[in-house]
């Protein structure tokens, strides 16, 4: 006969064992998140189910400070490479306009054209003005009017993007009422790079969506393209000015957008999953 000790011992030992395995859960999230943060990666974002109330709104506090956190240490980083990035375009400036006017004069005179050294001193000519250029590139990492911020219908945005683009394969799942936070010329400049950096990576298709329409609430929009997938190792440097992997490239797309998202209160980023049937996938959050 079963006794009402061995009753309460049950139930008590079955109450044990659910508090250690609660415990357990607990000490398993605390050590993802160590280990996180000692590895500088803030996008951690841990369940907050099977959590008592108390519990989940620490989860939800400690998922909110992380992104917080990551979005600051790259808004610092962005800003740091604009300090960066005056310092060497006033002196890059100052050492290559006399070089290129010296070398046009000398070009234009009669005692040059036709001999030995009017080739050498094109070459210098070339040179210099190539690097002009490179350094003009470099000033539009610091040189972004301030953002008017105003809201934007984003659908006929999105469409009028696909008539441009006619190349690409559209699939823009974004209602026609959705309507956004944002300066009008910066983010249609951003959609161009990133429809341009789907292009120039071979892509074929193009696919957008929202993850949230509920005005005024901000939205976060997710741009997938088939092409050459990001390698792991360079996720980390995608958004450093003039970091590129094609020949092409001039490495300033993505770090400008990125400059111009912050400068609009919101982020770009690549998004841990992509999107269906696509191999590289952007975040454009809170706009």
């Amino acid at each position: 006969m079963i006794t009402w000790g061995i009753i309460i011992g049950v139930v008590i030992l079955g109450a044990g064992m659910a508090v250690w395995r609660h415990q357990r859960k607990l000490k398993l999230r605390a050590h993802l998140m160590k280990e996180a943060i000692r590895n500088q990666d803030f996008s951690f974002r841990l369940p907050t189910n099977d959590l008592l109330p108390g519990e989940r709104a620490m989860q939800e506090a400690l998922n909110e400070l992380g992104e917080n956190v990551r979005q600051q240490m790259n808004k610092n980083e962005v800003e740091s490479w604009e300090r960066l990035t005056r310092v060497l375009t006033h002196e890059m400036m100052n050492a290559t306009a006399p070089i290129t006017s010296i070398s046009q004069s000398l070009l234009s005179r009669q005692d040059v054209k036709g001999t030995p050294l009017e080739d050498g001193i094109k070459a210098i000519y070339d040179t210099s003005r190539h690097l002009s250029d490179f350094v003009t590139n470099y000033r539009k990492m610091s040189e972004l009017e301030k953002p008017v911020l105003a809201e934007v219908s984003l659908r006929p945005m999105l469409d009028e993007l696909q008539k441009t683009y006619q190349q690409l394969t559209w699939t823009i799942n974004v209602p026609a009422d959705t309507i956004v936070h944002a300066d009008k010329g910066m983010l249609r400049q951003i959609l161009m790079n990133l429809t341009k950096n789907a292009i120039e990576a071979e892509a074929t298709k193009i696919m957008i969506e929202t993850t949230n329409t509920h005005h005024p609430s901000p939205i976060t929009l997710l741009i997938g393209n088939d092409g050459t997938p990001i390698p792991a190792e360079n996720r980390q440097s995608l958004f450093v000015p003039f970091f590129t992997t094609k020949r092409t490239g001039s490495g300033i797309g993505l770090s400008l957008s990125r400059r111009m998202m912050i400068q609009q209160g919101g982020m770009l980023d690549l998004a841990e999953k992509n999107l269906p049937g696509c191999h590289v996938t952007f975040v454009l959050s809170s706009i």
